[in-house]
């Protein structure tokens, strides 16, 4: 009998003490409050705030891979030497690309401040290549930095009229200061300074 009420006994009050602890309060760290990155619809699609900014940022690229054979011809990479055994490579050409290209838009007193670049890393035929495309800012109509020149820009690139293929009509890639003047009315004018020796 007295190890039978021992038992009961023990049994009832570790019962008790789970009770109490089940009765005590909980207390739960408040969450931080997260910041999310916001959409930014003021400059087009795919641009988002930059947390604790009013800049906007995009972020876009590509990647390609061109893979060519046939008669050699005066714009492409199949005149290479072959880089396992240094014989001539007339036939045939690969080339594999990364583009990293970045946008992004803010409001100024002065207008709205933009921003523009385009980093391309290239394998090509076994060399490999990286070069700024494009790395401009620009403030209202005054854009300065690396861009395509404004005889193929302002003119878009010939339209349908001269294929710059076989009749390189201007060199694209230049250093730049250009302002455009668009009066809205569907007239605009345009004046460039550019170093004139082409990157691309």
């Amino acid at each position: 009998m007295n190890i039978k009420s021992l038992l009961l006994g023990s049994a009832a009050a570790l019962v008790a003490v789970s009770g109490a602890r089940a009765a005590d309060a909980v207390t739960v760290a408040e969450p931080e409050p997260a910041e999310y990155v916001k959409i930014c619809d003021v400059y087009g699609a795919g641009y988002f705030y930059i947390p604790g900014t009013e800049t906007c940022l995009r972020i876009g690229g590509y990647v390609r891979y061109d893979a060519s054979a046939g008669q050699e011809g005066s714009f492409t990479g199949r005149g290479t030497t072959d880089v396992m055994d240094g014989d001539s490579q007339r036939s045939w050409s690969k080339r594999a690309r990364f583009a990293l290209k970045t946008w992004t838009g803010q409001e100024t007193e002065l207008g709205t401040l933009k921003t523009y670049t385009e980093t391309r890393f290239d394998f090509l035929n076994g060399a490999t290549d990286i070069n700024a495309h494009f790395a401009w800012i620009q403030l209202g109509g005054l854009r300065i930095g690396a861009d395509e020149s404004a005889f193929d820009t302002f003119t878009g690139y010939a339209g349908a009229v001269i294929n710059d293929t076989i009749v390189p009509y201007g060199g694209f890639g230049t250093n730049l200061i250009s302002y455009t003047f668009d009066a809205g009315n569907g007239f605009s004018a345009i004046v460039s300074f550019e170093e004139g020796n082409s990157y691309a």
